[in-house]
């Protein structure tokens, strides 16, 4: 081969031949050491950042229940809906789909009471989570802007309902980096079987560079992907591959300073090299104790899969990471907290496979002493109407809504704002998702005004303050 032909290649063509999974790609320690680094690289990094201003957390986990959780069938009882159950609806609600034209009254299905010694109302379908009443802070007034799933979605993990921007996962790695350089800053789990509703936007960097979107990992089989070589290499050959490609990133970026993807990529496959030898342990659940396998659920095949998702979140955070996303199972669709045709049926096939886990993950964290420092957030984009559609069901709802948040500095055991008398609309001490976000961030240490990225000559924010109007809400915290 002439040396000419090295210098300007086909760097896609050139690793397609090669045959190398992302692990082979990546630049082992040995070549970090043997190797210059790469001129002009690292202006973007996942090396650890402090925090402006004070912070009590340090990692999140986000546990997502896309189709929209039903506010006042799990969290917000309404005794007036009980009442006027069956009576139409003194004012006409919005809705999305066909089936609530009647605008009638539905009542729950379920029994409230009140656990803890906060008095937190719960319903029957969620016992475990219900017994960490002492633990949570419910937020009862969450609103949003759109009550279609797609976009509502996306308005809950990126600020806005246009695709394309960065997630909350994405802003938080960007400004904070990560403890652990052996794995990914952002990973995500969901389940094996399907991915949510929209899939990989729900956990994409955006226009920020490519090193701070989510990672998936696996919760069965080879947890990462492509992390290794597909066929088996002769001894010397990966390392030689390796060789060449960082002389050839290396002359690449030198004549392009700058270019923001290859410095990306060249850190994303030194981080891959790195999980070679790190990911397998952190996601080996077999030295986990019995006691902890009951205590998400491994032992029932109800809970099993999201269990396993919520003890690899623990296992992650206990090892540095800083934002875990979990998805919720794909049974009964890929949206199971969605009950347009019978409500009470739909929460009943959900809610055993999550309660569970949930409560175990919080039980656990706790009792590592990892909850003070991580935001555990449990919620859905929506929530569901007080009238009936099709006599059983609720239709999206986006002006009421209840999330639950614990540890990192959250108020346990305390409920936060009021929807009225039938659930239908936040109408007491009313959170936005922007407010929402802004006060996650400083929850660890960040300013949603100051947290900017330049975009296109405008410098661009998770919150965008300026029309949104955000702010954190201090009443949420304990400081």
């Amino acid at each position: 081969m002439h040396s000419l032909s090295l210098q300007q290649p086909s760097r896609r063509r050139w690793l397609r031949h090669a045959g190398l999974g992302i692990g082979g790609l990546a630049l082992t320690s040995l070549l970090q050491a043997e190797i210059a680094p790469v001129h002009g690289a690292g202006q973007f990094n996942l090396r650890p950042k402090a925090p402006r201003l004070p912070a009590r957390a340090k990692s999140v986990i986000l546990l997502m229940q896309n189709g929209a959780p039903s506010q006042m069938d799990l969290f917000d009882p309404k005794p007036e809906l009980t009442k006027r159950d069956g009576q139409v609806h003194s004012e006409k609600v919005e809705t999305f789909q066909q089936g609530s034209e009647s605008n009638t009254l539905l009542a729950t299905p379920f029994r409230f009471r009140k656990h803890g010694e906060c008095g937190m109302d719960f319903a029957e379908p969620l016992p475990h989570i219900a017994s960490l009443a002492d633990q949570w802070c419910m937020v009862r007034s969450m609103h949003t802007d759109h009550n279609n799933h797609t976009e509502a979605m996306v308005i809950f993990t990126t600020g806005k309902f246009l695709p394309g921007r960065p997630t909350l996962g994405a802003w938080t790695t960007y400004a904070l980096g990560t403890e652990n350089q052996n794995l990914p800053a952002y990973i995500v789990l969901r389940d094996p079987n399907a991915y949510s509703t929209n899939g990989t936007q729900l956990w994409q960097n955006g226009w920020l560079p490519a090193l701070y979107g989510g990672t998936e990992f696996r919760s069965t089989g080879d947890p990462v992907l492509n992390l290794r070589p597909a066929l088996p290499q002769p001894a010397g050959v990966q390392r030689d591959n390796l060789r060449l490609l960082a002389e050839l990133n290396r002359n690449y970026l030198s004549r392009h300073p700058g270019e923001l993807e290859l410095e990306a990529r060249i850190i994303n496959y030194e981080v891959a090299a790195r999980m070679q030898l790190e990911a397998g342990d952190v996601l080996d659940v077999s030295r986990e104790s019995s006691s902890t396998h009951a205590l998400y659920g491994l032992d029932n095949p109800v809970t099993a899969g999201y269990g396993m998702r919520c003890l690899l979140a623990r296992r992650l955070i206990e090892s540095g990471v800083r934002f875990v996303q979990i998805h919720p199972p794909a049974k009964p669709s890929n949206q199971p907290w969605d009950s347009h045709s019978d409500s009470k049926l739909d929460i009943e096939k959900i809610a055993p496979q999550e309660d569970l886990p949930s409560a175990g993950l919080v039980k656990d964290l706790k009792q590592r002493g990892l909850l003070d420092e991580t935001i555990v957030i449990w919620g859905g984009e929506f929530g569901r109407l007080p009238v009936s559609q099709r006599t059983k069901g609720r239709d999206h709802n986006r002006n009421a809504f209840t999330i639950l948040l614990a540890g990192g500095g959250f108020k346990p055991g305390f409920t936060y704002g009021a929807t009225d008398d039938f659930g239908y609309r936040s109408v007491e001490d009313r959170v936005s998702i922007a407010d929402f976000h802004a006060t996650l961030l400083r929850q660890l240490g960040l300013d949603h005004h100051e947290l900017a990225y330049q975009h296109l000559g405008r410098d661009e924010r998770l919150t965008d303050p300026e029309v949104t109007g955000a702010q954190v809400v201090t009443r949420l915290t304990t400081d």
